[in-house]
């Protein structure tokens, strides 16, 4: 098996008896930001401005908040995360460092050896408004 490295495109050619295969950066990306979400205490990824006008365009982002670099072998991972409030924030990030790990081994092949979480801000609950009080408000 021989690995291609192709520039233009930024995917990873892999060559074997029958054929090549191809594993783009971004479905590294998305494979590591499906699983850190799956992560309990985490309330959602931090993917800035751009991400925003995306979503607000009825875009879907599944690779928000991350940031992959890949070589032949290898992969380092940045992730920007949105913890809940009440989480204990090293145990959500070393769970996320796992799960990433993890996922991305086993689905693409290449070696993790760098997953650094960001945490970029703590998700509230909003208090729901009984219909009483906002009747009260309201007359």
């Amino acid at each position: 098996m021989e690995t291609i490295d192709n520039n233009e495109s930024l995917d990873k050619l892999v060559k074997t008896d029958m054929g090549i295969i191809k594993v783009a950066d971004e479905v590294v990306a998305i494979i590591a930001g499906l699983s850190a979400t799956e992560v309990k205490g985490v309330a959602g990824m931090s993917g800035g401005v751009s991400a925003g006008i995306a979503e607000m365009l009825g875009r879907k982002n599944l690779s928000k908040g991350v940031k992959v670099e890949v070589g032949e072998k290898e992969a380092a991972i940045d992730l920007f995360v949105i913890v809940e409030f009440g989480a204990r924030i090293p145990d959500v990030a070393q769970q996320i460092q796992h799960n990433v790990k993890n996922a991305v081994e086993s689905m693409t092949g290449l070696k993790v050896i760098e997953i650094n979480i960001h945490v970029q801000g703590v998700a509230f609950d909003k208090p729901e408004i009984k219909d009483e009080e906002h009747s009260l408000r309201v007359r």
